[in-house]
Order: structure tokens, then sequence, then C-alpha cells
């Protein structure tokens, strides 16, 4: 098991694998860092989502319950059970304000 944390909140994963290195390559799946704040208004009130766009397309986000913003993840091309949260050039992480209609 590991520990996440987002915001306020802690999610636990389980891993499972036939030997000992296919339990280190799933944790290594959840390679994502802890998320502190909201990188918009500093908020600890974040969440887990997900959704389905188009019938196709699967997101799942950080999401803050204050002002909306949103932090998306990314998968690799290679293995998409592989998640990361996406960045800007600069490296930091790629927080996108709530936009009306959205």
């Amino acid at each position: 098991m590991t520990t996440k944390r987002i915001g306020r909140r802690q999610f636990h994963f389980t891993v499972q694998g036939g030997s000992f290195h296919e339990v280190v390559a799933e944790y290594d799946r959840l390679s994502f860092p802890d998320v502190a704040a909201c990188g918009l208004c500093g908020s600890d009130n974040l969440d887990l989502t997900s959704r389905v766009a188009q019938d196709k397309f699967k997101y799942t986000s950080v999401k803050c319950l204050d002002c909306r913003g949103d932090l998306t993840f990314g998968k690799m091309q290679r293995d998409d059970q592989t998640v990361f949260l996406r960045r800007r050039e600069s490296g930091e992480l790629d927080w996108q304000a709530w936009k009306k209609g959205e």
C-alpha cells in the first residue's frame, strides 16, 4: 500500500504483483508527487476526480473545490498505466483555471 496526499486528504493505493519486481513496477506507475495546495489560489481543499469526454477520452484530475482549478494527470504513451501530473515547460505543475461553460 502507498499513500498520496492531495490537499488535506490522503488516498491509499494498493499495488500487487506476482513477484517483488512486479510490485515495485506497479508502485512506480504511481510516480506523481503529493499535491499540498492549489497552484492557483493556494487552497488545500483538493480532491481527485475522473471523467469521460466524448465517450472515449478518460481524464483524471486534481480539482480545487474552492476556485475550481484543475491539474490533469497525463499518461505515458508507451505504458498508459503509468501516470504523472502535467507540467509546464518551466517545470511547474500545469494548473488550469476554471472557465465558465466547462
